[in-house]
């Protein structure tokens, strides 16, 4: 991978962050664990993952998504579980 192409994805992500943090300081936005499906969660998900499109299976419980502040604990997974504003330990 050439240094260009690295420092764009590197300032993507950090943008990407920022972004996230500036949504849920907001209250626009909350943070949504165990609802994301597997490479399609937000930043730091926490022990395997290490950031956006880390997580390694769908509706991992360590792994959060951005989503309407006010619904994530409505939000019903097939794997069999809601979502939650906490990691889910599983």
């Amino acid at each position: 991978m050439n240094a260009n192409l690295a420092a764009a994805i590197a300032a993507a992500i950090s943008l990407s962050a920022v972004s996230a943090q500036a949504q849920t300081a907001t209250g626009s936005m909350e943070k949504c664990y165990g609802v994301a499906l597997a490479g399609q969660n937000d930043c730091a998900a926490g022990p395997g993952t290490t950031c956006a499109g880390s997580s390694t299976k769908d509706y991992q419980g360590n792994a959060w998504k951005l989503v309407p502040a006010g619904t994530c604990t409505t939000i019903e997974t097939p794997a069999g579980h809601k979502g939650s504003l906490e990691p889910i330990t599983m």
